[in-house]
């Protein structure tokens, strides 16, 4: 059977390490060439070296996109790097580092400012601007969010939970505006993912109908059926959770917690 999404050029933020990375080595196995875009250069050339090391074709892009120019930059750089000029797929998974500390009373906010910025600002900056490049190239490409559960239940993160939340209609608005021209925009909600920006208490795996905490690997699988045309070609402006269950219980507080 012919790869999925061969043929395709991806645009991954937040690439070099956890969801992101892992949803560009799964778009790469399905035939993706992927751009993998974040601040950390190093580990970021060493994701896109492993892609292509295991029979796919990456390469990094260094991004910061805690700046509206930066986003931008990016933009034009990955459309650059696109084999054609023609890039279908963007992935928005990057988000700061995000402490259970912050909660409402005492986030900062320049950790407020930096949270939507990277989240809600430079997804809005992306998903747009991808979205008029592949309507000008007449490219029925696909746009997904990476979101949490956040996004409908608020805990300890206040501005993360609202960046999240804002990304949520951002992928709406979106797939109403560009699904006229063949272009399709969703979001993905994990749940308990471990590594990454967040550090799973195990206690949390009581909670879970699956009983564990969840890893990228689990995001990724459903990235590639949602950006697949095989399998999703008719599904756009909707989240779909991966969370193992964990949203059918009560999760604001670990057990024994």
């Amino acid at each position: 059977m012919d790869k999925l999404l061969a043929g395709d050029t991806a645009l991954v933020t937040g690439g070099a390490g956890g969801i992101g990375r892992a949803i560009g080595a799964a778009l790469a196995r399905e035939g993706a060439h992927v751009l993998l875009a974040d601040t950390e250069a190093a580990r970021g050339e060493e994701a896109a070296a492993t892609i292509t090391a295991a029979g796919g074709t990456a390469c990094f892009l260094p991004a910061d996109l805690a700046t509206a120019a930066g986003a931008e930059a990016l933009l034009e750089q990955a459309i650059a790097a696109t084999p054609g000029g023609r890039l279908s797929i963007l992935v928005h998974s990057a988000s700061p580092r995000r402490l259970e500390t912050q909660t409402a009373m005492a986030v900062t906010l320049d950790e407020w400012e930096r949270m939507v910025n990277v989240n809600l600002r430079a997804g809005f900056i992306l998903g747009r601007g991808a979205g008029q490049h592949m309507r000008g190239s007449g490219t029925k490409g696909r746009i997904l969010y990476i979101t949490s559960l956040h996004a409908e239940v608020p805990r300890n993160l206040p501005h993360y939970s609202a960046a999240k939340a804002g990304m949520t209609m951002t992928m709406k608005e979106l797939a109403r505006a560009l699904g006229p021209h063949g272009i399709r925009v969703n979001a993905i909600a994990p749940g308990a993912i471990g590594g990454g920006g967040f550090q799973a208490d195990p206690r949390l795996a009581q909670a879970i109908a699956m009983g564990r905490i969840g890893v990228a690997e689990d995001v990724a699988a459903m990235a590639v059926a949602l950006l697949a045309d095989r399998f999703a070609g008719y599904v756009t402006g909707t989240t779909v959770v991966v969370d193992g269950g964990l949203a059918l219980h009560s999760w604001i507080t670990p057990p024994g917690g």
